[in-house]
Parts: structure tokens; sequence; C-alpha cells
């Protein structure tokens, strides 16, 4: 009798447990897991391709490709001119990489990628102020362009592009660029009004027509009101923008050892090797010209485009090749950052531009009349030194149409002091800065004193040569 007893009573009190369970996930009180808007659960493992809004929890190649594709199809999250409300915006400078483009090398023995480069609004990607902005550009004679800028097309026109042509996506990605600044600084913080002069920009550009075309695309629907008798485009002939302080054989000597680092991880990589051995075959020729013409460069394109790789009679270049090339281009951006041989390059290639960066904020808080807003229109190969420079190890490659931004800002209850703001695809990067890291825990103000950039410049980034000067540091050989 006492054992029934027991049994029903342990009978009734599981029956309870189970209505609470059940009552608690129908009122959300415990978690479940719950099926997705596109009616997926998110345990299944039947994903195709990445959510773009999430990040994978191990480097995924596909997923950094896409990254670094930037199609112009999500809005985009921007911190650019946050600052307490006491604090006024001065200045912005902004070094950008050209927009989308069509590959420089061609796969030997394959068919190019089949892409339209002239502007059609109709097609997608697009942008609602493009058949604006291709009417404005044709109109462009009344600009002042810097040297041979004058003869480069204000806009991509060709119906298959031709080798490093901007493409539409590229353009449209800079019309989002300039849209998306002029809400923060023009609309919001009126760093220009809408009689603005050609005084209070500087401009200044590589001599590549997608670098001078990704600018005007960017300028178009950032400034109040574009006019072309305004618009003074410097030519830049150096992608680092060295201008007249381009003699450092020490930066070369780095550039070089950097280059023989990437040599010897690529030779060490026996997966990748059999994956240049496989595609030399499908395409018919030697493994060492596959290699020479930098496959990634065009594969790229053909994935940023949704175009099917290309094939041969032999067989296909497919999706496992391009993830094992790819996977290899991160590990290398990786190892860069460890070995210290690109930042010392860095370091001194970059000094330039950051030392025009500096003076020209410094003249601004001193109050002179300088130019309230800068566009250096540059490469990959501009923008990553000066990453690394700056100590923002954590950022990725820069995409197409990638910005970096600095921004002066004034202390109203101070005015005298003055503040910087480094920002990177609209991400606040300030204090992952080696000049700046440590101030914020130290100080309420949400950016880094003028000055700690100052001393960074002139004399911190010499500090590693045990040099006291840029001219110093390019000839001192390393101990």
């Amino acid at each position: 009798m006492l054992f029934r007893n027991r049994f029903l009573f342990l009978l009734a009190l599981a029956a309870l447990l189970a209505f609470l369970s059940l009552s608690l996930q129908f009122l959300h009180l415990i978690p479940v897991n719950p099926i997705r808007e596109d009616g997926l659960n998110p345990k299944s493992r039947k994903r195709i391709m990445p959510d773009l809004l999430t990040e994978p929890p191990a480097i995924d190649p596909v997923y950094e490709a896409h990254v670094y594709c930037n199609i112009p199809t999500i809005a985009e999250r921007s911190m650019e001119g946050h600052a307490p409300h006491y604090f006024k915006l001065v200045s912005v400078q902004v070094l950008i990489r050209h927009g989308d483009r069509y590959p420089l090398y061609a796969i030997p023995k394959t068919k190019r990628p089949d892409i339209d480069c002239t502007l059609v609004p109709s097609r997608k990607p697009s942008h609602p102020q493009l058949e604006a902005f291709i009417k404005h550009m044709s109109k462009g004679s009344a600009a002042q362009m810097d040297g041979t800028l004058g003869s480069l097309p204000r806009y991509p026109s060709h119906s298959l592009c031709e080798m490093g042509e901007l493409t539409q996506t590229g353009v449209v990605q800079h019309l989002r660029n300039g849209q998306l600044l002029r809400e923060i600084y023009i609309n919001k913080h009126k760093l220009l009004q809408s009689d603005w002069t050609a005084k209070q920009l500087y401009l200044e550009t590589t001599g590549k027509s997608r670098t001078l075309q990704s600018a005007l695309a960017l300028l178009y629907t950032f400034l109040p009101d574009f006019d072309w008798k305004k618009i003074n485009m410097r030519h830049q002939w150096s992608t680092i923008f060295c201008s007249g302080s381009c003699d450092c054989p020490m930066r070369n000597h780095y550039l070089e050892e950097e280059q023989r680092r990437q040599y010897s991880l690529r030779v060490k990589n026996n997966n990748l090797e059999k994956i240049y051995v496989d595609m030399a075959k499908i395409v018919g020729i030697p493994t060492r010209q596959l290699r020479a013409s930098n496959p990634i460069d065009s594969l790229l394109c053909y994935f940023c485009h949704n175009v099917s790789f290309p094939c041969t009679n032999t067989g296909c270049i497919g999706m496992e090749h391009f993830k094992v090339i790819k996977r290899h281009q991160l590990e290398d951006e990786r190892e860069r950052q460890e070995k210290k041989l690109y930042f010392l390059y860095a370091l001194l290639a970059t000094h330039p531009l950051l030392n025009q960066t500096v003076n020209r904020l410094q003249r601004i808080a001193e109050g002179k009349k300088e130019e309230v807003f800068v566009l250096y229109s540059a490469h990959d190969v501009t923008l990553s030194p000066v990453l690394s420079a700056l100590g923002i190890t954590e950022a990725r490659f820069p995409r197409f149409a990638a910005r970096l931004v600095f921004e002066l800002w004034q202390d109203g209850k101070k005015p005298k002091e003055h503040f910087v703001r480094i920002l990177y695809n609209g991400a606040d990067v300030t204090f992952q800065t080696s000049f700046c890291k440590d101030y914020y825990k130290r100080s309420s103000k949400p950016m880094c004193p003028l000055e700690k950039f100052v001393s960074f410049v002139k004399r911190d980034m010499f500090l590693v040569f045990n040099s006291t000067s840029y001219y110093d540091a390019c000839r001192r050989r390393p101990l």
C-alpha cells in the first residue's frame, strides 16, 4: 500500500513538472529554439551562405570575401559625427579606396568575366542619384584637373569592362558613401554651407580613372551643391601619397623583406600548391604562369559579381579552388601582423601622408583658415599601411570603397583644446590606435587629444628605428 501511494505521488509530481515546463515555454520565460522569419531552425546546418549580419566563429574565406566585395545592399551603421553636444566639428579628412573594379589580371586561356561597365540606372545595384550623376559628369569641362587627370573619363562607359575599370557597383558604393557622410557632416554638423568655396576643399587622387571616378561619385552626393567650377582635383603620382618625401631606402628594404616573408609562407603551403597545380591543368598552362597571373584578383571579380568561375574543355575552376586561395590570403594577413616587417614598412611609407594630415589639423586648431574637408582617393596599398602604422591591427584588409576618416573636434567648454576621432568604415577605432589606446581609461571624453596624434607622427613613429626624424629613419640600418 505504501509503495502504491509513493508511486502515485511521484507520477503526480512528474505530471506537474511537465505542465510547468510547457507553460513556461509558452510564456517565453525559458529559452527555446525559435523558428526564424525565413522558416529555418537556427540549428540547421543546411545554410548555404553565411548570414552577413553575424560574424562566423572562425575564419571563413567565403564570409570574408563577401565583406571584401562590399555589395551595396544593406543599410550601413555608422559612428561618424558622434560627440558630446558641447563639441564642435571643425574639420574632416577622408582617405578612401576606390570602389569595385574589373580585375587587373586575367587568368590565361580563360574567358574574361562578362561584366558591363556602362552605367544603367535600372540595373542593380543602383542609386537614386545615379542618373543625375551620369548627366552631371558629362558636363565637367569647367573642373580644374591636375596634370593628366584632365584626360581621364569622369565615369566608366565600356560595355565590356577594361582591366582595372570601375564598375557600376563601384560608382554606387561611393554614391552611398557620399550620401552617408553628407547626412552627418553637412546636414547635421553644417561643415559646409550652401555657399561653400573651393578653398574649403582639398582633393587629391592617384592617376587612375577608378580613383578619380570614385572621388567624383562621393563628392557628387556629399557636397551641398556639386559645382564643377569649385572642383580642383590634384594629382598624386605615388600610391602611398609620399609627395616630395618619397626617397626612403629603408622603406624599400622592409618592403623587400616583407615580400620574402610572403614567398616563404606560400611555398610552405602544400595545399595551396596542389590547388595551383590543379588549376594550371584545367587551363592548360604551367603552374608558374598561373601563379604569376595572381588568380585571386580575377576570381574575386567572378565572386563579387555572382558570375560562374571559368571553365575549359578540361574542367572548371570551382569554389574549393577559391576557398583555398582566399584562406591563404587571410593567413598571410594574420602572419603579416605577427612578423612586424610590414609594420616597419608601413611606418616609413605613411609618414609623409600622416605628417601632412597632422600639419593641417594643427593649423586649423590654431585658428588659421584651412580646408575643412579633405579627400584622398587611393588604393588598398594606400589604406593598408596607414591602418598598420596607426596600430589598428584588428582592422580587415581594405574592402572595395573602404573609408578611413579623421575628425577634428573643438571642446566648446575649453575652446583651445582639440581632439581627434578616427573611424574605419563607420566604426570608431580611435582607441585601437597605438598612441591613444590607453587614454580612454583615464578620461571621460570619447576621443583623443590632438597633441597625442601630433606627438605620434612627429616623434613616436621613429622610436622603433632608434631615430628622431623621418630622414634619419629612412637611412638608419637595423642593428
